[in-house]
C-alpha cells in the first residue's frame, strides 16, 4: 500500500543491533519492477516478533521507524513501567521481561567471542540483579530553554522531556532533582538554548553514595551565582539544606563552552564540600563531580569480587592495574599483593587514586598518569615483570598496540574487565600469539533495561 505518507510493510524481527533495536529486511519493487532490499531498524521490538511499520521514504536502502502494530508478540514482552518509555532513550528494554534481557546479554557475549574464534561455552550465564530498579548512583539531567528540567528525547537531542520520575535512579536522587526543577521554574530562570547559545542553566548532575548516603547536586550554568542570581541561589541552598540533609556537596559550576558537556571552568561551593564519600567492598573513595566511578554499586561490588576470585592475587606478587581510574580495582588488589602500579591517562583520576589509597591506609601503590602503552614500559623498568595484570579499558577497548605490549610483558594471569563485548573479543585475540588462553568469561548486568553488559574474564599464560 503506497500513499503520500509512505509505504507500509510487514516485517519479521530477526535480530537486534548494537543499540538494542530490532532489525528486519523487507523487499519492494523499484521503478523497473526489480526487487530491492530495504533494511529496517525498528526500536522497541523483540527477536521473533512480526510488526507493521511505515517507511516514509521506501526508496532508500535503510530506514528507522517505530512499529505501528505488533502482529506477533514475543512471549517475554511486558508492559513498560516508566511513563517516559519510548520518549527517553535511557531504558530501551523496559518492554522485555528481565529474564529475557539477561539471556540476550549472555548470547551477545557468546556471539562476540565466537566471531573471534573463541569457544562460546566459556561464557557463563549473565549475573543479574535481584531488584533491577533504582540502581544508578549518578544521573545527568538537562534544562530546556524555558527552564524545564528533564531528559533528552531519544533521537532528538534538542528536545527535553519534562522530568516526572526515573525508575533506574536512586529515589532520593529523583526527589532532589525535582526540587531543583521546581526551584528553577519558581524563579523563572532560563535554561540554555543550544542553538542561540543563550540562557543560564545547562545541566544538573546528581550523585549519591548508596553506602554512605551522601549526595552531590551540581548545577552547570553559564554565569557565576552572584549579583541578580544571589537571592535565587540562596533560596535554593536553604531549600536543599532543609529538605535533603544527605546533600554534602551543593555546587554551582560555570561552563561557558559551546560543547554540550558537563564540564566546568570554575567551581563555586554553595554548601558542604566539593566531593562526597562512597564505599565499595569495604574501601572508601572520594568522588568529585567529574570522577568516573561505577554507576551501579551493587553490581560493581560483584565485578570487584569476581576480579579478585579470578586473579587470585598473592602477597608475593607484583601487579599492574591498567586504566586504573580512581583505584576502584587497585585498592582491593593492593591489599592482597606485594606491590601494585596503577596507570591512567587522566591526571585528575590519578590524583584521586593517590588520595583514595592514602585514605584507606594503603602504601604499596604507585600511580602513574600516562598513556597505557607508554605507562607499561615505564612501570616495567621500575617494577619488573608483573605476575598479574588487570585492565578495565573504555568502551573502545585497549587496542591492538596496548594488547600486544601486554602480551610482551608476559604476566602469568590477565584479568580483563570490559564494558563492550565486541572490543573485548577483538582485544583478547591479540594475546593468542603470545601463548595466552581464555579460561572463563563472566557477564554481569550493570545496566538493567538497556543493551549494555559488562564482563570479567581470565586469561592465563601457557
Amino acid at each position: 500500500m503506497t500513499n503520500i505518507k509512505g509505504e507500509s510493510f510487514i516485517a519479521d524481527i530477526r535480530q537486534l543491533d548494537a543499540k538494542g533495536s530490532g532489525q528486519a529486511v523487507v523487499w519492494r519493487e523499484n521503478e523497473h519492477g526489480n526487487p530491492k532490499k530495504l533494511k529496517l531498524t525498528i526500536p522497541y521490538t523483540l527477536p521473533g516478533e512480526k510488526v507493521r511499520v511505515t517507511v516514509e521514504r521506501p526508496w532508500v536502502r535503510r530506514w528507522k521507524a517505530k512499529p505501528e502494530e505488533i502482529l506477533e508478540v514475543h512471549s517475554e514482552r511486558i508492559k513498560p513501567s516508566c511513563p517516559h518509555f519510548e520518549l527517553c532513550g535511557g531504558c530501551v528494554w523496559q518492554h522485555w521481561d528481565y529474564s529475557g534481557q539477561l539471556k540476550q546479554k549472555t548470547n551477545h557475549v557468546k556471539q562476540a567471542i565466537e566471531v573471534q574464534g573463541f569457544d562460546p561455552a566459556l561464557v557463563r550465564d549473565t549475573i543479574g540483579m535481584d531488584d533491577p530498579w533504582h540502581y544508578r548512583n549518578k544521573m545527568e539531567f538537562t534544562f530546556a530553554p524555558d527552564g524545564t528540567l528533564g531528559l533528552h528525547e531519544q533521537g532528538n537531542f534538542r528536545s527535553i522531556i519534562s522530568l516526572e520520575t526515573c525508575l533506574i535512579a536512586g529515589k532520593d536522587m529523583v526527589e532532589a532533582a525535582m526540587e531543583v526543577a521546581k526551584w528553577a521554574l519558581e524563579h523563572e530562570i532560563s535554561g540554555y538554548d543550544k542553538d542561540a547559545h543563550e540562557g543560564l542553566l545547562r545541566h544538573l548532575m546528581v550523585r549519591q553514595s548508596f553506602a554512605t548516603g551522601e549526595m552531590m547536586l551540581a548545577l552547570f550554568a553559564t554565569e557565576a551565582p552572584v549579583g541578580k542570581l544571589e537571592k535565587a541561589v540562596n533560596d535554593l541552598t536553604e531549600k536543599i539544606e532543609q529538605k535533603f540533609p544527605q546533600v554534602k556537596s551543593l555546587l554551582w559550576l560555570e561552563n561557558t563552552q559551546w560543547a554540550d558537556r558537563t564540564q566546568a571552568e570554575k567551581t563555586h561551593i554553595l554548601a558542604g564540600r566539593d566531593f562526597i564519600y562512597d564505599e565499595l567492598v569495604g574501601y572508601r573513595y572520594r568522588l568529585w563531580f567529574d570522577t568516573f566511578f561505577q554507576t551501579n554499586p551493587t553490581q560493581a561490588q560483584k565485578l570487584v569480587e569476581l576480579a579478585l576470585e579470578m586473579g587470585e592475587p598473592k602477597r608475593t606478587e607484583k601487579m599492574i592495574d591498567l586504566f586504573c581510574g580512581v583505584g576502584t580495582f587497585s585498592l582491593p588488589f593492593a591489599s592482597r599483593v606485594d606491590k601494585l602500579a596503577g596507570i591512567e591517562i587522566v591526571e585528575t583520576s590519578i590524583e584521586s587514586a593517590k588520595c583514595n589509597a592514602e585514605d584507606n591506609g594503603i602504601s604499596n601503590t604507585y600511580f602513574l598518569a600516562k598513556d597505557a602503552r607508554l605507562g607499561i614500559d615505564q612501570v616495567l623498568e621500575t617494577f619488573g615483570k608483573p605476575e598479574l595484570l588487570l585492565l578495565d579499558p573504555p568502551r573502545s577497548g585497549a587496542g591492538g598496540k596496548v594488547m600486544r605490549r601486554i602480551g610482551r610483558s608476559k604476566p602469568e594471569r590477565i584479568v580483563y574487565v570490559s564494558c563492550n563485548p565486541d572490543t573485548f573479543a577483538t582485544d583478547i585475540k591479540e594475546l593468542l600469539p603470545f601463548g595466552y588462553k581464555l579460561e572463563v568469561v563472566q557477564p554481569v548486568d550493570l545496566f538493567p533495561h538497556t543493551f549494555h553488559v559488562e564482563c570479567v574474564a581470565l586469561l592465563t599464560s601457557n
